[in-house]
């Protein structure tokens, strides 16, 4: 039974009881409390060969690895990757050209899975640098783990499962010592370069390492602190799927959209080119000055937000404005349909408008910037979006410089997303590229 009560509505989450919130407010409140209000971990120990990373940790534990991590991701330190997405966006844009030039000009491609494997690539050149080959292989197989995870994560988890020999619990286990065992090798070789004075490397996992040694040095080199290898590992892995699942989902819905709305398509590449010119390659600072790109993004987050849900559990009774939520009550925080609802977004919240952000996030719905969570809220707040927003920024541009595009006779529309994942074109997105 579901009981509406204004913005809310009370249902059952399984066995449990749950309180979903559209109410912009209240989501704020809700993210502020992150000590009261923490992140659920779902009872299956098979999802946990995945990734532990920083996502799924809470208290103390999470307040540690965000502060460690958190210089990695200085908009400062992310200017230092630009090359790095530019390397990767350019084999995609190569393989594109070549696939149009045979077509005489023009051909249907589905972008969906470059974009997954431009992603991918960009995630295995900025965390591991010159040992990127080693990131990609590693990577290759957490895409595999991935894909196991869904089916885990979809399933009822029986008590003790995770001992019986099946095919893909055997293959999960194997993964994940593979891939622990690559991270470890790759972390160990660095440390002991950095200890012999090596300067450390500008690439995600040199810069962890850095602010690691230092926050331990600070405490005077007490074991109680700092990450550990395995902590190091874990957040390794988390890189690939918080990394590439958000950034694809991005880049795909914004290339669909621009190919629906061919003026959007034209006013952007206007924008890029009188940047760039049409060959210049884009720099770093330089991209922070696509204020259409930046509107189009934005409204494509908004529209098709990755992460339209975010999860909670009540780990104390806590009072939430003029409610008390009882410990272990489920909080399901829905933002995508905040993003979509017409009292905050207008009678044309459906429709795709970038010019709602032509004032900035803060200006672009009636409730302020509390109506717009594409990357959370508060102190948990997506620690990469400052990385997400940089790598869509470059990509669309090269994109729009090299392709005209539409949409092609065979795409299907179905925004789909399965349970705890990114919502993404379930039969692809094939468009009509045209060379320029």
């Amino acid at each position: 039974m579901n009981v509406f009560v204004g913005m809310q509505t009370y249902v059952w989450f399984g066995t449990t009881p749950a309180l979903i919130i559209r109410d912009p407010e209240l989501i704020k409140e809700v993210t502020l409390k992150h000590f009261q209000f923490i992140r659920v971990n779902f009872d299956n120990p098979l999802a946990e060969l995945m990734t532990k990373g920083i996502s799924s940790l809470n208290k103390e534990q999470w307040s540690k690895h965000r502060k460690i991590m958190s210089p990695a991701f200085h908009i400062e330190k992310i200017k230092l990757m630009v090359p790095a997405f530019r390397a990767s966006v350019s084999e995609i844009v190569t393989k594109w050209e070549e696939i149009v030039s045979s077509k005489h000009g023009s051909a249907e491609v589905d972008v969906w899975p470059d974009l997954r494997k431009l992603t991918s690539d960009v995630i295995s050149r900025t965390a591991f640098g010159s040992n990127y080959e080693e990131g990609r292989l590693i990577f290759e197989f957490q895409q595999e783990q991935s894909e196991y995870y869904q089916k885990v994560i979809s399933s009822i988890y029986i008590p003790g499962w995770k001992y019986v020999p099946t095919k893909m619990n055997r293959r999960m286990k194997e993964i994940c010592r593979i891939v622990n065992h690559k991270i470890r090798c790759l972390v160990e070789a660095r440390l002991k370069a950095m200890k012999a004075g090596e300067a450390c490397a500008d690439d995600l996992l040199g810069l962890l390492l850095k602010s690691n040694i230092e926050e331990i040095d600070e405490q005077g080199g007490s074991k109680d602190v700092g990450m550990s290898i395995q902590d190091i590992i874990e957040e390794c892995k988390l890189l690939y799927v918080a990394g590439q699942d958000t950034t694809s989902v991005l880049l795909v819905w914004t290339m669909i959209l621009l190919a629906r709305h061919p003026e959007w398509q034209h006013r952007a590449r206007q924008e890029v080119v009188q940047l760039f010119g049409n060959h210049q390659i884009p720099n770093a600072n330089a991209l922070n000055e696509l204020k259409i790109v930046t509107m189009i993004l934005h409204e494509a987050l908004r529209l098709y937000t990755p992460a339209g849900t975010i999860i909670r559990i009540a780990r104390e009774d806590t009072k939430l404005r003029n409610m008390t939520i009882p410990k272990g009550v489920y909080l399901l925080l829905h933002v995508l349909l905040l993003h979509h609802d017409p009292e905050y977004w207008g009678e044309d919240a459906k429709e795709f408008k970038p010019e709602r952000f032509a004032g900035g996030v803060t200006k672009a719905a009636k409730g302020g910037k509390h109506s717009y969570f594409p990357f959370s809220w508060g102190p948990r707040i997506c620690l990469g979006q400052n990385f997400v927003m940089t790598e869509a920024r470059m990509t669309i541009a090269m994109i729009l410089q090299r392709f005209s595009f539409e949409i092609a006779p065979s795409y299907t529309h179905l925004p789909y997303c399965s349970p705890l994942s990114t919502t993404h074109p379930k039969y692809g997105a094939q468009l009509i590229l045209r060379k320029l």
